[in-house]
């Protein structure tokens, strides 16, 4: 049986990060370490433990059953230690390490790069690397520190920070409202193609709330059909039809009049900008940093 002092606890940080990068070369390359060294690192593990941990053939790398326990084991490892440190530095620990964040594609484009530029400005010592998607990230799985998710957020244990609000607008180009017409009304907007985005639960339809409280639903049948928000803005720009589509994504274009906004007086119901993390008893310096870096950019923008 393997005893705790023999094994080397800076190696559980180099196995948590080939479980979740999928090779020794992607790990190395998020630790800044050899791959050579890495390789090194996983079979001392395995010797200190006394069990394979990793399959590896010629094509790919995968877990063994008892390096899937020792993964989560490592994970917990590994948390519980930062959480300690951060308990310890208080307000005062160092904001460094690496900081994994993902979020979606046009919002990650738009607003959290450069955020996660003004962070690493001021705390050099952190290592930073954004992963965007439109696609549901498993922030266990995939190793991520902060999600930062749009909209209603599904029930899960993880913690949520509201960090601002977004709405969406309905817009077109002026070709296209100098060819099909101007909406006056939500009714009229059925009649007109529109261009829909397919990762939404329901694409076609449109839910708009009037400044006075009053709201609407409509569906627009003539649809083309999108599956990424930056595909939809460049067939809106393009005048493949109206557009419901987020106000940070846009603003600049109805600003610049490379669209224009219809029923201003009609938007989506304002949705949250959140970010996601998993529960710890003490949040860590450098997650903290990353919240109020982004609430201090979106006040300086608003």
């Amino acid at each position: 049986m393997a005893d705790v002092r023999d094994v080397n606890l800076n190696r559980l940080a180099v196995f948590v990060a080939v479980v979740e990068a999928g090779s020794l070369t992607a790990a190395a390359a998020r630790l800044g370490l050899a791959k050579t060294m890495v390789s090194t690192h996983m079979q001392r593990l395995e010797a200190e433990v006394g069990a394979s941990l990793l399959a590896r053939t010629t094509r790919r790398l995968g877990v063994t059953e008892a390096g899937r326990a020792f993964y989560d084991a490592s994970v917990k490892i590994l948390r519980t230690a930062e959480e300690a440190l951060a308990e310890i530095g208080g307000e005062e620990a160092p904001v460094r390490g690496t900081l994994r964040v993902s979020s979606p594609i046009d919002y990650g484009t738009l607003a959290v790069a450069p955020v996660l530029v003004e962070l690493r400005r001021a705390h050099p010592q952190l290592d930073i690397e954004l992963l965007c998607s439109d696609h549901f990230v498993d922030l266990i799985a995939d190793g991520i520190d902060v999600a930062i998710r749009l909209g209603r957020l599904a029930d899960s244990n993880y913690r949520a920070v509201r960090l601002g609000s977004f709405e969406k607008w309905v817009v077109a180009s002026p070709q296209f409202i100098e060819t099909c017409g101007e909406p006056r009304t939500p009714a009229e907007l059925p009649a007109l193609e529109f261009v829909a985005l397919t990762v939404l639960p329901h694409p076609q339809t449109l839910d708009l709330r009037h400044t006075d409280g009053s709201a609407q639903s409509v569906r627009c049948e003539n649809a083309f059909l999108v599956n990424t928000a930056e595909a939809a803005r460049a067939a809106t720009l393009a005048g493949g039809g109206i557009g419901l589509l987020t106000d940070f994504s846009i603003a600049a274009d109805v600003a610049a009049g490379r669209l224009v906004r219809l029923l201003p007086e009609w938007s989506t119901e304002p949705a949250g900008i959140q970010a996601v993390f998993p529960p710890t008893q003490h949040t860590p310096p450098k997650v903290r940093a990353l919240i109020d870096t982004f609430r201090t950019h979106l006040a300086r923008n608003e």
